[in-house]
């Protein structure tokens, strides 16, 4: 693995943790979601609204992440820029409110809010997603080709979750899954103190790999067998021959924590709706200011896919 992919998953959250990224003026944003098992669970979310807008951006936080993640930030900023309203919202339990725990292939959130009231009355509505948020953003885009999405854009995102997950647990990513799984943990004990869940928070404490999360947390609060069931049953790789909504994949070649080995061998059976952008340089959700994706706009990630986007 190269030092260019730690360095640019590293280095960008740590400019973040000592000046953070400025974002455009937001209010506060939330909807219900039906749940069988809890009646509803509240999301939430910041939304900036542009009058002369009539297009939206949905952006969608990666694992352990939330609407104030460094790169949620950098997206609104981009948007703003680009005339665009912009909503960043938390899946459910992000903004650690102890409502829920989300997983990957969960879509219910996101078909939520693209049918909220503050949402729904734009003429187009574009999704931009971040590692998990991006794998998300396009198993939606599989599931519900024509309910309100006009295109979605997925930023080093696993196709095939198990995979993804066998690298984070391997012994060279303990900064990364020690990251995540702290996260993750925190989470999971603010829903434990407002819901009944199937394991206490102390036996999620005590664990050091993220199958052993899916295995305890996520498998049984979402009804899979395990986290294998998990697994096969949410990855979005089987859904991409399908896919008919416009959909952008970027990915670097040097992702420590979304290897190339979870999303390559994929690629390839998805439906000409799905571009792919692989660079050389770049690590997780972080790339030179100066990236080029060869759309006319300015340079840097974000501008260039919302440029993508909007032009779909």
């Amino acid at each position: 693995m190269s030092l260019n992919g730690h360095y640019w998953t590293i280095a960008p959250r740590f400019r973040h943790a000592l000046r953070p990224s400025p974002a455009p003026p937001a209010r506060p944003w939330k909807t219900r979601v039906p749940d069988p098992d809890f009646g509803s669970v509240e999301i939430t979310g910041l939304l900036r609204e542009k009058p002369e807008a009539d297009s939206v951006l949905i952006v969608i936080h990666g694992l352990g992440g939330s609407c104030e993640s460094n790169y949620a930030l950098r997206a609104a900023s981009a948007a703003e820029a680009a005339g665009l309203s912009c909503l960043r919202m938390n899946l459910r339990g992000a903004d650690r409110s102890g409502e829920d725990l989300y997983h990957a292939g969960l879509t219910d959130d996101l078909r939520a809010a693209l049918r909220s009231p503050e949402i729904r009355k734009y003429r187009r509505a574009l999704v931009l997603g971040y590692s998990l948020g991006g794998h998300v953003a396009l198993r939606y885009a599989a599931e519900y080709p024509g309910d309100g999405v006009a295109a979605v854009a997925a930023v080093s995102s696993p196709l095939n979750l198990e995979v993804c997950q066998a690298n984070l647990d391997a012994p060279a990513s303990w900064l990364y899954r020690t990251y995540l799984l702290s996260a993750l943990k925190i989470t999971y004990r603010a829903v434990a103190a407002r819901r009944p869940l199937p394991n206490p928070p102390e036996a999620i404490q005590a664990i050091s790999r993220l199958r052993e999360f899916d295995e305890l947390a996520v498998a049984p609060r979402h009804h899979f067998a395990g986290a294998g069931d998990y697994y096969a049953r949410a990855s979005v790789w089987p859904l991409l021959p399908r896919l008919e909504v416009p959909a952008l994949l970027v990915a670097s070649r040097n992702d420590p924590m979304v290897p190339l080995a979870s999303v390559e061998p994929w690629v390839g059976q998805a439906s000409p709706a799905l571009s792919v952008r692989w660079e050389d340089s770049g690590g997780h959700v972080g790339f030179p200011p100066d990236l080029d994706l060869g759309e006319p706009s300015p340079r840097g990630l974000e501008p260039q896919v919302l440029h993508w986007l909007v032009t779909r």
